[in-house]
């Protein structure tokens, strides 16, 4: 698991952006002074700090070689809190605030590899698809959405070799018998997969039944129902921010972000849901009420980090490392 991030925002230029399906746009990002960017890997993904202040996170999606800009796919969301809709109205020639990128969503080796995709998912997907590929990897990647229009990335991934290329629309197919598409994989396969929560849900219960929980990787792009996201404790606690000693009170109706923000303004967050990990912080002292989807039952146990978009404190002051 990787720490918070040690690197600022820098601000990028966009580049170029192009419709790529029903509602989805893709956005490409190059630094004012066109140096090369850092790395990454597939599975990276970019914070972008949005006018309006808001922190968003959105997976890369080009080639890992392309060291002169970041490109990513963004679905316009009618729910959208601001993220989705901020990044649709920009244009080629603004600017904006980047930071990244960063990995929690490694593509592991594997013998052979079945990706899962739902929507706009696909984003982190299509890198890995491209990488197992390069490493002659056997694939299979199943891309489900609502109808053909809404999918994104078809001609590239048609163009990519090596593997089997599966789409299903539902409006003509239904949705993805995750039941019979698991039954075809043979031993040592790894599964990743990326949608909405639905689709995890029910993928992550057919792995269940079938005994593959231990091959399964999967990224959230929304959180589910069941996150505690905005039912808060019986009551308020405080939260010390060791490296200033500053005392923050923290009410029932608040979060940890919301309460700390005041004081600490460059405080990093996205998903705000508890399963990005973005605002994952060390704690040194006090016991975490972990409300999170993002870390394992053993490192709730080990009390060592916490989620501040949506965890709260078992004791009357938690202790964190800010």
């Amino acid at each position: 698991m990787e720490e918070a991030f040690e690197t600022e925002f820098e601000r990028f230029e966009v580049t170029r952006v192009e419709a790529i399906a029903d509602r989805v746009k893709s956005l490409r990002f190059e630094p004012l002074d066109r140096r090369p960017v850092a790395s990454w890997t597939p599975g990276a993904h970019l914070d972008f700090r949005l006018s309006s202040g808001l922190v968003r996170q959105y997976s890369l999606c080009s080639d890992p070689a392309d060291d002169q800009g970041y490109t990513v796919g963004v679905l316009l969301d009618p729910a959208s809190q601001g993220g989705s809709a901020a990044m649709h109205q920009l244009a080629e020639g603004d600017t904006v605030e980047v930071r990244g990128p960063r990995n929690n969503f490694e593509l592991v080796p594997a013998p052979q590899y079945v990706f899962f995709a739902g929507g706009i998912g696909i984003t982190p997907i299509l890198p890995m698809v491209r990488r197992a590929a390069e490493l002659l990897v056997p694939w299979r990647l199943v891309y489900g959405a609502r109808n053909r229009e809404a999918m994104a990335f078809r001609n590239e991934l048609r163009s990519v070799q090596g593997g089997a290329l599966r789409l299903v629309p539902e409006d003509t197919e239904g949705r993805t018998d995750f039941g019979y598409e698991l039954s075809l994989i043979e031993p040592g396969t790894v599964i990743y997969a990326c949608g909405p929560a639905p689709m995890l849900d029910a993928l992550a219960a057919a792995c269940s039944t079938l005994g593959l929980d231990s091959q399964l990787h999967v990224e959230r792009f929304k959180g589910s129902g069941e996150v505690h996201a905005h039912q808060p404790a019986d009551g308020a606690f405080e939260v010390e921010l060791a490296r200033t000693g500053e005392v923050v009170r923290v009410t029932a109706s608040q979060t940890i972000i919301d309460a700390i923000l005041p004081v600490r303004p460059d405080q990093p967050y996205s998903c705000l849901e508890g399963y990005c990990g973005t605002c994952e912080t060390k704690v040194l002292a006090g016991v975490p009420d972990h409300r999170d989807e993002y870390l394992s039952d053993d490192q709730r146990e080990a009390n060592d980090t916490m989620m501040l978009c949506v965890s709260r404190a078992n004791s009357r002051r938690v202790v964190l490392d800010l």
